[in-house]
């Protein structure tokens, strides 16, 4: 998921160290993150950074910020998502 991403996961917590939470909150990375655990059994310092996306997505939410919307979805994408997707999404992804 890496590729994707914006911001890498180690700028994401240097980021959270210098509190710069306008950045924060514009980045994709956190909603893009899957929890996949991959960065945390690689990082050499043990940090989890599934957890901390988490902890940051949740923070967001908490400020309104929604980073997906229905009307952002194309209808025709909404009848070829499996539903159970659709909600873990919007669970995930929205206040």
């Amino acid at each position: 998921m890496a590729f994707a991403m914006d911001w890498l996961p180690n700028q994401i917590i240097r980021l959270v160290q210098l509190g710069v939470e306008e950045d924060i909150a514009s980045a994709k990375t956190p909603w893009i993150c899957a929890s996949c655990l991959t960065c945390s059994v690689r990082c050499p310092r043990g940090v989890d950074l599934g957890r901390l996306m988490e902890a940051i997505r949740l923070l967001s939410l908490r400020k309104d910020i929604s980073y997906v919307t229905a009307a952002n979805i194309p209808p025709d994408a909404l009848g070829a998502m499996p539903q159970l997707a659709l909600v873990g999404s919007f669970r995930k992804h929205t206040a």
